[in-house]
C-alpha cells in the first residue's frame, strides 16, 4: 500500500522537477491554498469587530451568540465528512465545492434581514469552511512530498497568523467605511481568485468510489461534536454546568459518539476509519493537536482581556496585542518547516515546542498587576514559539503515518481534535478564570464587586477608568488571578503533551531527499 501512495504521488508531482523546485502550476495552486485558507481564518476575525453594528441594524441581541455558535458547529460537524469525501470522489470537486458553498454563505450573510437570517446563512458559511481548512492540507499531503511538506504548511501557519493579527484591524475599518455587510462581501472577490486558479491549474488523479457514504455514521458524528461544542460553548454561561441541559447534551453527545465508533467498525467506507488509529505517530499527534488548540486558543482570549483590564490597553487595536505571539509563532514556524525539509528531522519540533509551551504559559501565569508590557511580551514570545514548533509538525507527521487514500481523513482528524481542543479549552479555562474573577471580587470589593461580576467578567480600560478606585484596583487584581489560574491550568495540561511527544517515533518522510530511495521503502505505519 505504501508503494501504491507513492504512485499516486508520482502522479501529481512530475518527477522531471528539480528537487525542491515544484512547477509553476503547482506554485499557483499552492498560492490558492493561502487564499482559501486566509478565507477560512479571516472569517470570524473580520467579522467580531462588526458585530455591535451588525446588532444595532438588525436587532436581535439575545441570539448574538448564535452567530458565532453557528458557524462553530456547522465547521466542526463537517470537517470529517469534507475530508472523507475527497478520499472516496477526489480532492478537487470536494475543495471546488467546499468553496462554492463557502461564498454562498458569506453572499447571503450580508444579505440578512434579521438575525435568524444571519445565524442560518453563517451556518451555510461554516459548512464550507469545513471543507476549506481540510482541503488545503489534504491537497498540500497530495502535491507536495512529506519530506518538502514542513516550509508550505509553515507558510500555511504564516497565513493564520496574519489573518489573526489583520483581521480585526480589517474588519473594524471596513465596518467604519463601507458597513458591516461588506465584512461578509470581502470574501467574494478573494474566493473567486481561488475558484478560478484551483479549477484552472490543479490536476489530480480522479477517484471512484467503492462504496457508499456512511450516512449513519456521518449522523453520529454530528451529533456527538455538535453536543459536545454546545457544552463547551454553553457550558457555565448560559446554563450552569450542572444543569439539566448541560448534563442531557453530555449525554446525547457521549452516546452518539460510542455508537459512532461501534458503526465505524462495519462501514464499508467508514467516515473516520479506527484503523488510522493503530498508528502510535498519528494518535500521538492527535493528542498532542487537542492540547495545542485547547492552550492556544485559550491564550488567545485571556491574553487580550489581561492587557486591556490590568495594563490598560486599548482594545481598538486588540490584534495587534498578541503581536508578540503570533510572529513568533510563525518565524519558528517556518524556520522548523525549512529546517524538516533540508534535514529530514521532526522528532525534535515536537519536544522542544512542548517544553516551550509549558514554559511559556507557566510565565504567563506568573503575570500580576505590575508586570510590564515588555515583560508579558516576552512570555508571548516563548510561549509562540511553541506553538511555532507544533503547529505544522502535528499535520505532517500524521499524514506521513497514513497511506495516500486515507489522506483526507488524516488532516480532517488532526483538524477536528485541534478545533475540539480550542472549544474545550476555551470553556474550561473560561470557567476557572470567571470562577476565581467572582471570589476575588467579593473578597476585595464586597457587595459592590459581587454585583459587578454578576453582570460582567470582563471590562475595558474605558469602562475601568469610570469606577471607584477600590473597585478599580479590586478587579485589576481579580484578572491577573483569573489569568494566574487560567495559565497555570494550561500548563499542567500542556505536560501531557509534552510526555506524548517523547514517545514519537521518527519515522523517514517519504518522497525526497537524499535518502529519498531509503525513505520510500520505508513502512508506513511506525
Amino acid at each position: 500500500m505504501a508503494d501504491a501512495a507513492i504512485q499516486d504521488k508520482e502522479q501529481v508531482k512530475p518527477p522531471a522537477q528539480p528537487e525542491g523546485k515544484q512547477p509553476r502550476s503547482v506554485r499557483v495552486v499552492l498560492m490558492a491554498l493561502m487564499i482559501a485558507m486566509l478565507l477560512a481564518m479571516l472569517d470570524n476575525m473580520i467579522v467580531s469587530p462588526a458585530m455591535p453594528t451588525i446588532v444595532g441594524d438588525l436587532g436581535g441581541l439575545a441570539h448574538l451568540s448564535w452567530v458565532v455558535t453557528g458557524y462553530t458547529l456547522a465547521t466542526a460537524a463537517s470537517t470529517p465528512i469534507w475530508g472523507k469525501l475527497g478520499d472516496m470522489y477526489g480532492r478537487k470537486g470536494a475543495f471546488l465545492a467546499a468553496i462554492v458553498i463557502f461564498l454562498i454563505g458569506s453572499a447571503l450573510s450580508g444579505m440578512s434581514q434579521d438575525m435568524n437570517q444571519l445565524i442560518g446563512f453563517r451556518a451555510i458559511q461554516g459548512l464550507g469552511a469545513g471543507g476549506l481548512m481540510v482541503g488545503v492540507m489534504a491537497i498540500i499531503g497530495d502535491l507536495i512530498p512529506p519530506r518538502e511538506r514542513g516550509k508550505y504548511m509553515g507558510m500555511m501557519t504564516g497565513v493564520m497568523a496574519v489573518a489573526m493579527i489583520g483581521g480585526p484591524l480589517v474588519g473594524g475599518t471596513i465596518t467604519d467605511h463601507l458597513g458591516w455587510r461588506w465584512a461578509f462581501y470581502i470574501n467574494l472577490p478573494l474566493g473567486i481568485v481561488a475558484l478560478f486558479m484551483v479549477s484552472a491549474v490543479l490536476h489530480l488523479p480522479k477517484k471512484k468510489a467503492q462504496g457508499r457514504i456512511d450516512y449513519l455514521g456521518a449522523a453520529l458524528l454530528t451529533i456527538g461534536i455538535s453536543s459536545l461544542v454546545l457544552v463547551t460553548t454553553w457550558g457555565g454561561s448560559q446554563y450552569d454546568w450542572g444543569s439539566a441541559v448541560i448534563m442531557e447534551l453530555i449525554g446525547i453527545g457521549v452516546a452518539a459518539l460510542v455508537g459512532f465508533v461501534f458503526v465505524q467498525k462495519t462501514a464499508a467506507e467508514p467516515i473516520m476509519p479506527l484503523h488510522i488509529f493503530r498508528n502510535r505517530n498519528f494518535t500521538l499527534m492527535s493528542l498532542i493537536g487537542f492540547i495545542t488548540g485547547f492552550v492556544m486558543f485559550g491564550a488567545m482570549l485571556f491574553l487580550p482581556l489581561y492587557q486591556q483590564a490590568v495594563q490598560g490597553a486599548s482594545a481598538t487595536n486588540s490584534g495587534l496585542l498578541l503581536l508578540p505571539l503570533l510572529l513568533a509563532m510563525m518565524a519558528v514556524s517556518m524556520v522548523s518547516g525549512r529546517v524538516t525539509t533540508n534535514t529530514g528531522k521532526y522528532k525534535v519540533f515536537p519536544i522542544v515546542g512542548t517544553i516551550l509551551m509549558v514554559t511559556g504559559l507557566f510565565l504567563l501565569a506568573q503575570m500580576d498587576t505590575d508586570t510590564s508590557r515588555l515583560t508579558s511580551g516576552l512570555y508571548m514570545a516563548v510561549l509562540g514559539a511553541g506553538m511555532g514548533c507544533l503547529m505544522q509538525i502535528t499535520m505532517l507527521v500524521a499524514q506521513n503515518s497514513v497511506e495516500m487514500k486515507d489522506m483526507g481523513v488524516a488532516s480532517s482528524s488532526t483538524t477536528l481534535f485541534r478545533t475540539l481542543g480550542s472549544s474545550f479549552g476555551v470553556a474550561i479555562m473560561g470557567a476557572l478564570f470567571n470562577n476565581r474573577v467572582t471570589d476575588v471580587m467579593k473578597e476585595r470589593a464586597g457587595a459592590l464587586g459581587g454585583k459587578m461580576t454578576e453582570q460582567t467578567t470582563q471590562l475595558d480600560a474605558k469602562h475601568l477608568a469610570k469606577l471607584p478606585t477600590q473597585v478599580r484596583e479590586a478587579y485589576e487584581y481579580a484578572v491577573s488571578s483569573g489569568t494566574h489560574s487560567a495559565f497555570l491550568l494550561g500548563s499542567t495540561v500542556a505536560i501531557v503533551a509534552l510526555v506524548a511527544a517523547w514517545f514519537v517515533k521518527e519515522v523517514a518522510l517519504r518522497g525526497a531527499g537524499p535518502q529519498k530511495a531509503a525513505a520510500d521503502k520505508q513502512p508506513v505505519d511506525a
